[in-house]
């Protein structure tokens, strides 16, 4: 069977994340279902570079999917898109993809953006696409104190309790903070996350932005390998998935 590579983007707020559960609606769910009428109408598998949870959006999350019905990608994208609707997912472009290529294993990168609204004033518009601090927030100090959390580490202090992972050894490329008017962005990219990293550490670096805690605190959290130590997890609504990345390019239409 033809094996396809998706690039969706989601709103995760109506989803019970990207896995299929018991307990509500799911983005995977969404796609085999609009998958089935081109697969003999059996329920197709598919496979995500990242598993977003509950609640965190996508612009760039990357499916693997293959169908009985072979069709040009642009058609596949148009009768996916069609059969989503009316849910907040979207199929934005599709290619053909290796049989021995995978969404998840065969990424070599994935990267995050996490969105703070930093001012008094709740948030209208973005509602449930940020987390709103109402006290201001030393962006400077928090990039500075995310720098000495790059490099390969053991980020057991960071990774959920109920991480799945074996171990907690990760190489954190990329974890800028910066401020862009009211909003404060953190930009994270690395081959694979740990359960909850992201936003425990976005948590954990907003003790620093408040003046609670040193710009070398986080460090040593991150040393002490403990999570109890480090701050709150961070809501779900301030992260997006943006991007996987693959040796390989895909052809996208």
């Amino acid at each position: 069977m033809p094996r396809y590579a998706l690039l969706v983007e989601y709103d995760g707020a109506p989803f019970v994340g990207w896995q299929r559960q018991t307990n509500g609606l799911s983005v995977q769910q969404v796609l085999e279902e609009a998958g089935a009428p081109l697969n003999g109408g059996e329920t197709p598998e598919t496979v995500a570079s990242g598993r977003t949870d509950a609640g965190v959006h996508a612009e760039g999350q990357v499916v693997q999917i293959e169908l009985k019905l072979d069709l040009p990608p642009e058609r596949l994208r148009e009768a996916l898109n069609v059969r989503s609707r009316p849910h907040p997912v979207s199929v934005v472009s599709v290619a053909r993809a290796p049989e021995d290529w995978s969404a998840r294993f065969s990424a070599c990168g994935r990267a995050y953006r996490y969105r703070i609204l930093n001012r008094r004033a709740r948030p209208a518009l973005e509602a449930g696409r940020v987390w709103h601090v109402p006290q201001k927030l030393d962006a400077a100090a928090m990039h500075e104190a995310a720098q000495m959390l790059l490099g390969r580490h053991d980020f057991s202090a960071y990774r959920a309790a109920t991480c799945q992972a074996k171990h907690a050894m990760r190489t954190l490329d990329q974890l800028d903070v910066s401020r862009l008017g009211d909003e404060v962005h953190i930009h994270t990219a690395a081959r694979s996350f740990l359960h909850h990293q992201v936003r425990n550490m976005v948590g954990t670096l907003v003790e620093v932005g408040l003046g609670r805690k040193a710009v070398t605190w986080p460090r040593q959290i991150l040393d002490g390998a403990d999570r109890t130590r480090a701050g709150q997890t961070a809501p779900a609504d301030g992260l997006t998935f943006l991007r996987a990345e693959y040796p390989e390019p895909l052809d996208w239409c």
